[in-house]
């Protein structure tokens, strides 16, 4: 799904115009990302938890030539934690997990 089908099925749900359904989705996604940026976290009770980890530095190989070595740098990501709720309801939505890994820790 895009930025804008998601847009478009929050106007619909919520009885909104496209143009103020595309405000409240930027408004929520600003939102999540000022408070990660500052270090704090996203909880959604049910949902899932937006936070963020940091990744030690460490050695990976360059693709284009497996015999060099290459430093990846230390960096600060951010991580979703799914919750209960969505994971119940994706496990009895769609009959299966299939290919996907099974969800979990991301």
């Amino acid at each position: 799904m895009t930025k804008q089908e998601f847009v478009d099925r929050v106007a619909s749900r919520a009885n909104l115009s496209r143009r103020e359904a595309a405000e409240a989705v930027d408004a929520v996604l600003d939102s999540i990302t000022d408070t990660l940026r500052q270090g704090g976290e996203v909880n959604f009770t049910g949902f899932g938890k937006f936070t963020t980890q940091h990744r030690k530095e460490r050695q990976g190989v360059n693709p284009r030539n497996p015999t060099q070595k290459v430093t990846i740098p230390a960096a600060t990501v951010p991580k979703f934690s799914a919750g209960s709720t969505l994971k119940q309801a994706v496990r009895s939505g769609s009959g299966g997990s299939a290919g996907n890994g099974g969800g979990g820790g991301y």
